[in-house]
């Protein structure tokens, strides 16, 4: 008994990919993690790293959460029995509250929700969406000179010290 706590799972908590531009372009207000609901092929995609979530959505459709856009390479070795479809939509899986709270946000409130990051948890494959607000330029530019000053900030203290 005592061998099998010791082990680890090599997928617990790994990241797959990251939206970096998603933190640069939105205010991001809340985070929720989804699960999704995947074919075989891509699950294996996923595992080698082959996943791109730069342009992708989320969009809430029939009271159902659906990611669009993110591209899922197929591997040269999956089935010859299937076609792969890299950029097919994607059904996130969330608590009935969750969803009642993100669709209140979207319509009512004019908020985006957004993919942030895709990871994997106790071997299953989550995505963390965000709901978020749109920045204008001048709030890039005031974060970006913010974080400039914040790091210069950083190389003064430990050069002096």
């Amino acid at each position: 008994m005592a061998g099998k706590k010791s082990k680890k799972q090599s997928s617990g908590g790994s990241t797959i990919a990251l939206n970096k531009k998603a933190r640069h372009d939105y205010f991001i207000e809340e985070s929720f993690e989804a699960g999704l609901a995947l074919e075989g092929w891509e699950v294996k995609s996923m595992r080698a790293g082959r996943v791109q979530l730069k342009e992708s959505y989320v969009i809430l459709k029939n009271a159902e959460a659906w990611l669009f856009g993110s591209h899922i390479s197929p591997l040269s070795t999956a089935s010859t029995h299937i076609k792969p479809q890299p950029l097919r939509s994607r059904k996130l899986l969330l608590h009935r509250r969750e969803l009642d709270k993100l669709i209140g946000a979207v319509e009512r409130k004019g908020y985006t929700l957004v993919p942030l990051a895709l990871y994997w948890k106790k071997g299953r494959a989550k995505l963390e969406i965000g709901l978020a607000k749109g920045k204008k330029q001048h709030d890039k530019r005031a974060v970006e000179k913010d974080r400039d000053w914040q790091r210069e900030k950083q190389r003064i203290l430990k050069s002096s010290s």
